[in-house]
């Protein structure tokens, strides 16, 4: 084994052209916020820096290289962005991961190459990983590996957010929240539907609770409304309040998000059974409120949120939930769904969803979910143009094996012939702001008899030659016969 090569680790410093991933995943979880400071752990060129600090943000960085004489600064985030794969030297990876640690005020954004992105195994091997063609060094991490790398070095639990980034909090109330936040169900508030004087009146006062109803649920407790005295002042209390809001909207739309949110906890807390359970005092404020309004104890809800969990283990329940399942494209051996259309599933098929994305978090990017019902797998597919192309091309997959937690990545870009897509309004639910354009479709290529030829039609070449049987051609989302010159 080349012990001694002189490894060039400058040169696999990238240069973007946007945000990435990692900070745009922090960014976009709100963890990084105008309210908070930036400091990039092995800045490379510096190009995150400099966009956080465009948006108006406290921002620093360092790098050994490019900017080895700025200090290394505390910070509420740091960014240790693509750094420990680039480290040869297995000591000086772990204290890169500890220094960083320790410059941390509230979250370590960790994030690695991960394995199924690797290249080919054909390049020389060096300590633990690879020397590449541009004479730099790149470990490549499965997914769970680590997780165990981050969790043992520091001794916390690192939190997946998507593939090979992590986040590590400082603050076990505020990783919860994070954690649970993903869970929410997303609604809207209920409209006005009779014209109530009094209502109309403090209409304007009566919005911060109705909004906050619609996020958690419930009533809020004192200290959670910011227009709190104004309300209680004028009502007396809360429920007096929304009494009056209930006078001019449906209460049955109110109770609809109250029992929403009940299963979203419950599917929060069926997850949390794979790590070590948050104790009662480790919760956030809000969720313990959350909790104690839809439960009778914590005790009662975990054992609820067990009970689902452990349902999942018994043979054809996944089957059954799938089949009863009216939101998705039902085919022999699997249901298809938007991403959007998650939270309106069976709380069985979120858990079940739960259990993939808890080990690789958020699938950046994914497009449709997949739950096969004939093998213990979830799959992510990619369909870029969803939205804008009538029958979109496959672009990538990535499959989890829920028993091994085995991650396969399959790529379909340079395809000639990829899968496409057909009847897009199955995968979506009614409210999706396209459905009744995609249903049109549908309907026009069922009346042309499009659709009859599943097996040939199911790949481009097969529909392209489809559509040039029935001289005919598909703009936007409107069916054309092609005008005979």
């Amino acid at each position: 084994m080349p012990e001694a090569l002189e490894i060039e680790r400058h040169r696999a410093a990238i240069a973007r052209t946007d945000i990435s991933r990692p900070v745009r995943l922090a960014i976009e979880g709100s963890i990084l916020n105008p309210d908070t400071t930036f400091f990039d752990y092995g800045c490379g060129y510096g190009g995150d820096v400099q966009r956080v600090k465009n948006l108006g943000y406290t921002s620093t960085g360092w790098d050994p290289y490019y900017y080895p004489d700025v200090p290394r600064t505390a910070a509420d985030v740091v960014n240790l962005g693509y750094v420990l794969n680039v480290i040869e030297d297995s000591e000086e990876r772990r204290q890169s991961l500890i220094q960083a640690w320790e410059l941390t005020g509230k979250v370590l954004i960790v994030a690695a190459q991960i394995l199924i992105n690797a290249p080919s195994k054909t390049q020389l091997a060096y300590n633990d990983g690879i020397v590449t063609r541009r004479n730099t060094f790149q470990k490549y991490y499965e997914q769970q590996e680590l997780k165990t790398y981050i969790d043992e070095v520091l001794n916390v639990d690192a939190v997946p957010i998507a593939l090979g980034v992590y986040f590590v909090f400082r603050d076990e109330a505020q990783k919860e929240s994070y954690k649970a936040i993903r869970f929410f169900s997303t609604t809207s508030t209920p409209r006005v539907r009779i014209p109530v004087k009094r209502f109309e009146d403090y209409q304007e006062q009566l919005q911060p609770l109705m909004a906050f109803f619609t996020k958690r649920g419930r009533l809020p407790v004192k200290g959670e409304l910011e227009n709190e005295q104004e309300l209680l002042g004028e009502f007396g209390n809360f429920r007096r309040a929304f009494g009056v809001v209930l006078q001019a909207t449906d209460e049955a739309e109110w109770d609809a998000i109250a029992y929403r949110r009940s299963l979203d906890i419950q599917v929060y807390l069926a997850l949390t059974h794979f790590d070590q359970r948050p104790a009662w005092q480790k919760l956030a404020a809000e969720m313990r409120h959350d909790i104690k309004a839809f439960f009778s104890s914590y005790e009662e809800a975990c054992q609820v949120a067990d009970q689902k969990l452990f349902s999942l283990g018994k043979p054809g329940v996944i089957q059954t939930a799938c089949e009863k399942s009216k939101i998705g494209k039902h085919t022999r051996g699997a249901i298809y769904i938007h991403v959007s259309a998650l939270a309106a599933l069976d709380p069985l098929l979120r858990i079940c969803e739960g259990c993939a994305s808890r080990t690789i978090g958020r699938v950046d990017g994914a497009t449709l979910i997949k739950y096969h019902t004939d093998k213990p797998q979830i799959s992510y597919l990619f369909y870029p143009e969803f939205d804008t192309d009538p029958h979109p091309a496959l672009k990538a997959s990535i499959g989890i094996d829920l028993k091994t937690l085995f991650v396969t990545h399959r790529d379909y870009e340079n395809r000639a012939n990829p899968p496409i897509l057909h009847r897009k309004e199955t995968f979506v639910t009614s409210n999706y702001p396209r459905y009744e354009e995609f249903a049109k479709l549908t309907q026009q290529e069922q009346e042309l008899g499009l659709l009859n030829q599943k097996s040939d039609i199911g790949t481009r070449e097969g529909w392209e030659k489809c559509l040039a049987a029935h001289k005919v051609e598909i703009k936007g989302h409107q069916v054309y016969p092609i005008q005979e010159s």
